[in-house]
């Protein structure tokens, strides 16, 4: 594929990375979700007239068999929302999924990447990201998962 577009679904804004195989570039941003779907839209109209191939890679949690986040001392409401926060974003991606298919652009549903980085639960660093990927941008932890995706698909 020539664009690879990796999505980490998110209900407010999702993190989005577009890597240009060609130009060996990575852009990342942040969109809410009606603004993503017209991103998706000019990406694919874009990627049309310029003869390039196009793929969607969306980060989809809900294909874990375990979604289990509870610790020690946790209380019931505490679980219920992350239980919930947790749904809506899967929701989010599902969504997009749905978008994508309604447009016609190819993309796939990918489990989350190992978190096996020098951050706080595992999560990759600014500093990481910008080591492995080359993308230099300000990111949140949204978007580097996002740049994540599309770095290592294969």
């Amino acid at each position: 594929m020539t664009i690879v577009i990796g999505i980490d679904p998110d209900v407010d804004k999702s993190g989005i990375a577009q890597l240009d195989n060609e130009l060996k570039e990575m852009q990342v941003s942040a969109l809410p979700f009606p603004l993503l779907c017209a991103y998706l839209q000019k990406e694919k109209t874009s990627a049309e007239q310029s003869g390039k191939s196009i793929i969607v890679l969306i980060e989809a949690g809900w294909l874990n068999h375990s979604n289990w986040h509870l610790t020690r001392g946790m209380t019931i409401q505490k679980a219920a929302q992350i239980g919930n926060a947790t749904g809506r974003n899967h929701e989010t991606g599902r969504k997009i999924a749905e978008m994508c298919h309604y447009f016609g652009i190819p993309y796939k549903l990918i489990k989350p990447l190992k978190k096996m980085w020098k951050g706080a639960d595992g999560k990759i660093t600014a500093e990481e990201f910008t080591r492995i990927t080359g993308c230099k941008s300000r990111t949140n932890q949204e978007m580097r998962d996002a740049g994540l995706i599309a770095y290592f698909y294969k």
